[in-house]
């Protein structure tokens, strides 16, 4: 370790700031406003984020602009969420979040970024928490923050190790991403546009011109709606927490294994569906294809369980839930009081949807069985390089684990 030497942030960055304090008001249209709640696991989450006006936006990147290979640290609510900015143009204003700045130094960036994720990062943050009602960071104790750092080959060799693993990550996000993209774009060719059939005969529905042949149903005709499901009380099984059930992609976050004491049940081919406010707008939807043959999986009371029925394509469902018009119409039939309104499963049951001839599924049946195991497949090698990454990291990152070892 003689050749390790420690530095505190405010000497081994180019400055440490933070965002703007102040609230400017939502725009329909103009640069985006990033807090702490969009930052999760090195991406910016922009979907939920509002925009502001360029009077606004030039009056906060004045104070506190991001440049590229910056640090963005949330240090209010959720303390701790990290994303390096990798992008080159940048077009969003932060607030209420620490700002590491570097000058464009890509590599003493990264290794900021790693160091930001270990252990003495996060027993520095638990002795430094402030406020009594919701958690804070001082920006003083950012400036503070005690940094390792090797000599710059023996960093670069690092980083290039957990970069590798964290490259291949990302490589499986992309490629799951852009497959549901292509697959949620053929569903509503099918089942939305109908596009495969605009050469023939059109015929009139309370749904509008759909393909003759095709009928108006309700999901309940083709879908079983929280079926029944056996765990006994006490037997350990796996469990999807609603934190780790996905936003986006039909993969979750994470499972876990825990003793049954009650909870919605599921299986293989069911899709589940979090039926309470905001996790239901947020998009909160899984396709179960991760447990093993015959297993039975619980979770959340909050979840909504459908399994097809009658030869209907299990994946569909889970395509359906993405749907813009599934969306918007479970949201809009939720009742309750403000904050826990919930929509129902009869309710969910009882949407309207155009079904087609069995024989006319046969076609596409392989290609959504493919897209969604390709999804399963990445995902589990990403846990794996996950789970490998978070071994090697904290003893890379303190010079216990030498690179020249590995």
């Amino acid at each position: 370790m003689s050749e390790w030497k420690e530095y505190k942030a405010k000497e081994f960055c180019q400055n440490v700031t933070d965002g703007t304090h102040d609230s400017p008001k939502p725009q329909e249209f103009g640069h985006y406003l990033i807090t702490s709640k969009h930052l999760k696991d090195n991406i910016i989450d922009f979907s939920s984020a509002n925009y502001i006006s360029e009077e606004d936006y030039n009056k906060v990147t004045t104070r506190s602009a991001v440049d590229q290979y910056d640090i963005l640290f949330s240090m209010i609510g959720t303390i701790g969420n990290v994303v390096q900015v990798k992008m080159e143009y940048i077009d969003f204003a932060v607030k209420n979040m620490g700002i590491f700045k570097f000058g464009r130094d890509k590599d003493k960036s990264t290794w900021l970024y790693y160091w930001l994720k270990t252990p003495q990062v996060k027993e520095y943050i638990h002795q430094r928490l402030a406020g009594s009602t919701q958690a804070y960071l001082t920006l003083n104790s950012l400036r503070e923050f005690p940094i390792l750092y090797p000599e710059p080959d023996i960093a670069n060799k690092i980083i290039s190790i957990l970069s590798s693993l964290d490259d291949k990550i990302e490589l499986n996000r992309r490629i799951n991403e852009n497959l549901e993209a292509q697959a949620q774009a053929l569903f509503k060719s099918w089942f939305v546009d109908f596009e495969p059939f605009r050469d023939g005969e059109f015929v009139e529905s309370e749904l509008g011109m759909i393909p003759k042949g095709w009928r108006v149903g309700r999901l309940y005709e083709i879908a079983s709606i929280n079926p029944t499901r056996s765990i006994k009380k006490g037997d350990k099984a796996t469990y999807l927490d609603m934190k780790n059930m996905p936003t986006s992609g039909p993969f979750p976050l994470l499972c876990e294994t825990k003793e049954y004491t009650g909870g919605m049940r599921f299986q293989n081919q069911d899709t589940l569906m979090a039926r309470i406010t905001p996790c239901l707008e947020n998009g909160k939807v899984a396709y179960v294809n991760f447990l093993e043959e015959k297993e039975i999986a619980f979770g959340s009371t909050e979840y909504i369980v459908m399994t097809t029925k009658d030869g209907f394509l299990p994946e569909l469902l889970y395509f359906l839930c993405r749907d813009e018009y599934f969306k918007g119409y479970a949201t809009k039939n939720m009742n309750g009081s403000s904050g826990r309104q919930r929509v129902s499963g009869e309710t969910i049951g009882n949407y309207k949807i155009p079904l087609p001839p069995k024989s006319l599924l046969e076609p596409i049946a392989p290609y959504f069985k493919s897209v969604m195991d390709t999804i399963r497949n990445n995902g589990f090698e990403s846990r794996r390089l996950a789970t490998l990454r978070d071994t090697l990291l904290p003893r890379l990152m303190s010079g216990e684990l030498k690179v020249n070892e590995l």
